[in-house]
């Protein structure tokens, strides 16, 4: 029997699946293949068109609602266990009730740094931006996607993360105007090309030259504190609290593994996704294939593992805190339509009450019609 899966072009997304699959092969004779989307296709590709092509999806939490409503993806058994989350990952593939995914890998914005070259770390937004804000030698991922989950942390960082906030704003006023604020300042220290960089690009910047030496704020990848992986090694902190307030809330990622609804084999395919994203295998040749395991216990176990301590135990506290952004039908939408006027805030200075009055022009047209 042959199986077909679509997961996302990076080392993290391809290479523990292949692993993963290749073993299952061994052991059942169930072939499962796969091919690769880019990054931004992972976020953006309609779900209802890879599901006519391929028996596994590998997909972001976001499109649960428009799942639900399209009926992409069958509903798949079990109750996720608390104990085994992040930050609420399993539970972010619930919607209405109905389970649209098994979590596969998990992730959330985290801050990351070269230790050998800096060793004094922000502990605020305030010191990142503020007059020393040149020592760390920051470099952000903002492109648009990322530039928008960024100001969404920033929000949820200061107690708003109940978005949106009513029917007429995504985010207060106050909270709103300090992330924006808050992106404008790292983008002025440093390079314009920042506005086109998502994480992989600034990850592969950080280990592989000495220009820079931290980045405050992106979606983690441990393979970049794996030994002999890039030039140099990097290792997570904590993200940065807002003044004030004492956790960080970031923005959960990660990934789940949904079954098409077209499939010819239901029960095989949701057999493959119970297997690959059980404990044995999430902390067995999962992780050993440059894999980022979503269950929690395999996190806390590898925390003393000196080859992979820089991520795990680096960024626990900070995706250990994270909050699931919104996923209803409305919301990609939205996001889109924020990404397309993204740059602008940047590139031409548009003041930043002036750009939080056109977030909340773009969510009423959304939200209003939800």
């Amino acid at each position: 029997m042959k199986l077909s899966g679509m997961t996302w072009d990076h080392a993290r997304g391809f290479d523990p699946v292949v692993a993963a699959s290749a073993k299952y092969r061994q052991q059942t004779g169930i072939d499962v293949s796969w091919d690769k989307r880019s990054l931004q296709a992972f976020a953006d590709a309609p779900i209802l068109d890879l599901a006519a092509a391929y028996d596994f999806i590998v997909l972001d939490h976001p499109h649960v609602g428009q799942i639900a409503e399209t009926g992409a993806l069958l509903p798949l058994s079990g109750e996720p266990d608390p104990t085994a989350s992040l930050g609420g990952s399993a539970e972010s593939y619930v919607w209405n009730g109905q389970r649209w995914a098994y979590a596969i890998d998990a992730a959330c914005q985290m801050a990351v740094y070269r230790p050998d070259l800096i060793s004094d770390l922000p502990k605020t937004w305030e010191d990142i931006v503020g007059v020393d804000a040149q020592k760390y030698r920051p470099l952000t991922p903002l492109l648009p996607v990322d530039a928008f989950d960024m100001f969404m942390t920033l929000v949820a960082g200061r107690g708003g993360e109940n978005m949106p906030l009513d029917p007429e704003h995504f985010v207060s006023d106050e909270n709103g105007i300090y992330a924006l604020n808050v992106l404008r300042a790292l983008y002025k220290v440093g390079p314009d090309e920042q506005v086109e960089m998502n994480p992989i690009a600034v990850l592969e910047t950080l280990s592989a030259t000495d220009e820079f030496a931290c980045s405050p704020c992106l979606f983690g990848y441990v393979n970049y504190v794996r030994p002999g992986f890039r030039p140099h090694q990097l290792s997570y902190f904590d993200l940065p609290l807002c003044m004030g307030h004492q956790q960080p809330r970031s923005i959960l990622g990660g990934a789940g593994i949904g079954v098409s609804a077209q499939t010819k084999h239901p029960e095989e395919a949701i057999a493959f996704a119970q297997w690959i994203t059980s404990p044995e295998v999430q902390s067995g040749i999962y992780l050993e294939n440059n894999g980022q395991p979503a269950n929690r216990h395999t996190w806390c176990s590898q925390a003393d593992n000196s080859s992979v301590s820089g991520f795990f135990k680096g960024g626990f506290h900070t995706i250990d805190n994270a909050w699931t952004r919104p996923r209803d039908v409305w919301f990609l939408d939205f996001v889109d339509d924020i990404c397309g006027i993204m740059p602008s805030f940047f590139r031409k200075d548009i003041s930043s009450e002036t750009f939080l009055h056109q977030i909340n022009m773009i969510f009423t047209h959304h939200h209003g019609g939800a």
